[in-house]
């Protein structure tokens, strides 16, 4: 078999309420956009009825496939549709958070050879941030403290990508960071790996709460960021883990 257009991977916990109407709309406008494409629901440590959902959804639509990890972990679902995607533009979106306008233009940035990966900024000119005030300085405490720790060449690398499958599987495959961790990784060793990189303006909506606390979440990021810090500095050294 050909290798569809896209991949769609879409990491998935605890999102019964949601995942449907998310994975509807997605199949709509790929099917109506007439190109090949799949999606990678990779259900991670659910404990409600996601699981189950994403199955009969994959049974029902020959787009769809279905992987499950025991473990709730962000950066480990990402990965895992990351390898398994077979597209030759692999598109991450997340169950609240997706924009088929973006991934038109970021599929023709793409495509015309002016980037490897294109993101959707929070902080980009233009950018609509319609989350609560606390959240948005959150994101921008955070993308300070990428610019000044490990001189992250852009303003924000979590949330809806897309990326050329080669060569961005393989740099996926040598990152070890799980959490939201993993997104920062990803598109740091891309940087370094002379992958060109571009932002568009992200608009963003809340459509749950945030599921961990915004104090907790603070932490855990400061804490990921200097370990991702020392990781890299190790490496550059030539220590092993």
């Amino acid at each position: 078999m050909s290798n569809p257009s896209y991949s769609v991977v879409l990491p998935a916990h605890n999102e019964q309420n949601l995942l449907e109407p998310t994975v509807r709309e997605i199949l709509k406008g790929l099917r109506d956009r007439e190109e090949s494409f799949e999606i990678v629901v990779v259900e991670n440590g659910s404990s409600d009825a996601t699981g189950r959902l994403a199955l009969r959804l994959g049974d029902e639509n020959p787009e769809i496939s279905v992987r499950r990890l025991p473990v709730a972990d962000y950066g480990r679902a990402v990965a895992t549709g990351l390898a398994a995607a077979r597209g030759d533009l692999i598109v991450h979106f997340d169950v609240d958070y997706y924009d088929l306008g973006f991934l038109d233009e970021a599929t023709a940035l793409v495509r015309s050879g002016r980037a490897g990966i294109v993101l959707a900024s929070k902080r980009a000119p233009g950018a609509r941030d319609r989350r609560p005030l606390v959240r948005r300085l959150l994101t921008a405490g955070f993308a300070t403290a990428m610019r000044l720790l490990l001189r992250m060449p852009v303003s924000d690398s979590h949330g809806m990508k897309v990326l050329l499958r080669e060569p961005c599987q393989e740099i996926a495959r040598r990152c070890s960071m799980t959490g939201s961790l993993f997104d920062v990784e990803l598109v740091l060793r891309a940087a370094r790996a002379g992958v060109a990189i571009a932002e568009l303006p992200a608009d963003v909506r809340e459509l749950r709460p945030p599921r961990t606390p915004v104090t907790r979440r603070a932490l855990e990021s400061a804490a990921g960021l200097v370990r991702l810090r020392m990781l890299l500095w190790r490496e550059a050294r030539g220590f092993r883990a």
